[in-house]
């Protein structure tokens, strides 16, 4: 399994690299600017900022990193979906008469910006974010990026297509039912979709206020989780906004282990699908990950609730008083099924939130002891004939298995799995508990053979130089925190360890002062707030949790003992380390 899109550009590959590797923003914008014409997709964007605009920012953005800044976007162009505001540049949801021109910048949008990235313009989708095809538009069906005659998938269809054709590095689209996920599936890209409210979604239009996301598309994971790190925080203009809580998991487990869906539970996918999906998870295990076969169809019974229960309302609040006017640009299926979403009663829409409610405690318990639910992203690639041809039946299919994930509080990671018999893209996602997100992207990242990036910004650090460094008898307590591996560190040689005759056996570290021990061999680890109280208020005597000073010159919390239990114990300063004392 690998990641991307072979269609990209060579400059395109390079901008999105690492820092130290991109071009300038300026040569980004002119290498976007010829993609743009040599592909010759005007479907794509709805808004195309132009050159002089492009360039003038692009040169703001080389003079600010000349200056010095430190931009971690810097050299890389966006692609925002045109349902997410971006000031001076008309907002429409694919529907001429509903446009405006917003006077702010989507929140996520401007943290790209003042991050150093470039936004290019607004691109095409399913009308007011309702559709999953890519086709419900009436500025022309997004075509897939390599066969024409297929749909891109929807409704994040520009932001995908503009990506895998490398145009852009990063693509913003949105996701209520799978719109950030499925189109990924399709291009051999990465989605991803945080949890709710994570990244805020102030400055998005609505389609079902209380389950939408703004979401990522990229060729590389690494970018993808950088993206999503940048934009994520609360945001006082959105209310719905959420922060990483106090006990946010930062690693998946050692030894991974995912659940897979039921040989009944995907029925739904076509054959060729089935296939690849299949292939995938023998790759998994393959690649040491433990697979176990679990239930999902209560998932699968919540994921009809989206359009076919009560909560379909949320769509008429959003646009259907508009639709109401008969726009001359409304598409006809979009306005039917918002049409429809006037119908449910009060007391349905309490029913289908207690069924939610329930399922979402089953998911939950289901999920309890697996790092993630592997899944296919989508059930088939269907051409925009077929799709003319049957335009709810083939969309209401492809959401099979993303439409529960907000519904659900669950966030979700899709990559690329094995490709069909046919070399065609298949894609597979990674659905967690909400604010699991790093657990889903060490998953993802596992699976495409790849090291993990980190998303979550959050957590503190701590140095360990006994029974919890990484094979030893209590390292699992860090791991059932959530505690990620940061680095392996050195403390400064104002310290000395001693060997304490506890059970199971640990050294003790002990601060003498400067040139008075050595230089004692640790691991750094990272881990949530809460976690670290709750290891504190876990530690035996004579362990301590203090400040140690490491030879670079940094403080970090980090394990040490009283000194009369030091003073009672055999010095082992001499090793350098617990690892090699042992070792001798």
């Amino acid at each position: 399994m690998s990641i991307g899109s072979t269609l990209g550009t060579s400059e395109t590959a390079l901008a999105a690299s690492g820092p130290s590797a991109r071009v300038s923003a300026t040569d980004r914008v002119h290498a976007a600017l010829r993609r743009i014409e040599e592909v010759d997709r005007p479907e794509v964007w709805i808004t195309l900022r132009s050159a002089d605009d492009l360039l003038a920012d692009a040169a703001a953005v080389d003079a600010r990193v000349a200056a010095g800044e430190s931009l971690p976007l810097a050299g890389l162009v966006v692609a925002v979906k045109d349902n997410v505001d971006v000031a001076g540049i008309p907002t429409t949801a694919a529907c001429p008469e509903f446009a405006y021109v917003p006077e702010d910048t989507a929140s996520g949008v401007e943290r790209l910006i003042a991050a150093g990235a470039v936004v290019l313009g607004k691109t095409n989708l399913d009308q007011f974010a309702t559709g999953l095809v890519g086709t419900r538009s009436p500025y022309g069906a997004v075509r897939c990026a390599w066969d024409p005659e297929r749909v891109s998938g929807g409704s994040s269809s520009g932001s995908a297509v503009a990506v895998a054709l490398g145009i852009a590095d990063i693509g913003l689209g949105t996701d209520t039912a799978g719109s950030g996920r499925v189109p990924a599936a399709l291009h051999g890209l990465v989605g991803f979709k945080a949890t709710l409210g994570v990244v805020p979604a102030h400055g998005v239009v609505p389609a079902c206020i209380d389950y939408d996301c703004l979401t990522v598309f990229s060729t590389s994971l690494d970018l993808a989780a950088e993206a999503v790190a940048v934009m994520a925080g609360p945001e006082p203009r959105d209310p719905r906004s959420r922060t990483w809580p106090a006990d946010v998991r930062l690693a998946a487990s050692n030894a991974l282990r995912v659940a897979v869906p039921r040989s009944q539970d995907l029925e739904a996918l076509c054959a060729e699908y089935r296939d690849a999906f299949d292939r995938t998870v023998a790759a998994a295990k393959t690649a040491g990950i433990e697979v176990v076969e679990v239930d999902i169809s209560p998932l699968l019974d919540a994921a009809l609730l989206l359009y076919d229960g009560a909560v379909v309302a949320e769509r008429y609040a959003a646009v259907g008083e508009f639709l109401t006017t008969d726009p001359a640009g409304a598409d006809p299926t979009v306005a039917a099924i918002v049409a429809g979403s006037k119908a449910p009663a009060a007391h349905e829409l309490v029913d289908d939130l207690d069924k939610l409610t329930r399922v979402k405690a089953f998911a939950g318990e289901l999920l309890a002891d697996v790092d993630g639910l592997l899944l296919p992203t989508t059930t088939e690639h269907p051409t925009i004939a077929a799709v003319e041809a049957d335009p709810i039946g083939i969309n209401r299919r492809m959401g099979t298995f993303t439409n529960f994930c907000n519904l659900l509080d669950m966030a979700a990671v899709a990559v690329p799995g094995e490709p069909t018999v046919t070399g065609d893209p298949f894609g597979v996602m990674v659905v967690v508990p909400a604010f699991a997100d790093q657990v889903a992207v060490d998953v993802a990242a596992a699976l495409v053979g790849t090291d993990a990036p980190s998303v979550v910004e959050a957590g503190v650090e701590l140095a360990v130089f006994g029974a919890h460094l990484r094979g030893q008898p209590l390292h699992f307590q860090l791991e059932d925190l959530g505690a990620r591996f940061v680095e392996e560190v050195r403390t400064s040689d104002a310290y000395r360890l001693a060997a304490l005759n506890t059970t199971p056996p640990k050294p003790g570290l002990v601060r003498h002062g400067p040139g008075q021990g050595a230089g004692i061999v640790g691991e750094l680890f990272r881990i949530s707030e809460a976690g670290l109280g709750r290891f504190l208020a876990a530690l035996p005597a004579p362990m301590t949790l203090t400040s140690v000073e490491l030879s670079d010159g940094r403080w970090v919390v980090g394990f040490g003992c009283t000194h009369d239990a030091a003073s009672d114990a055999v010095d082992i300063t001499e090793f350098g380390g617990w690892k090699a004392y042992l070792q001798s």
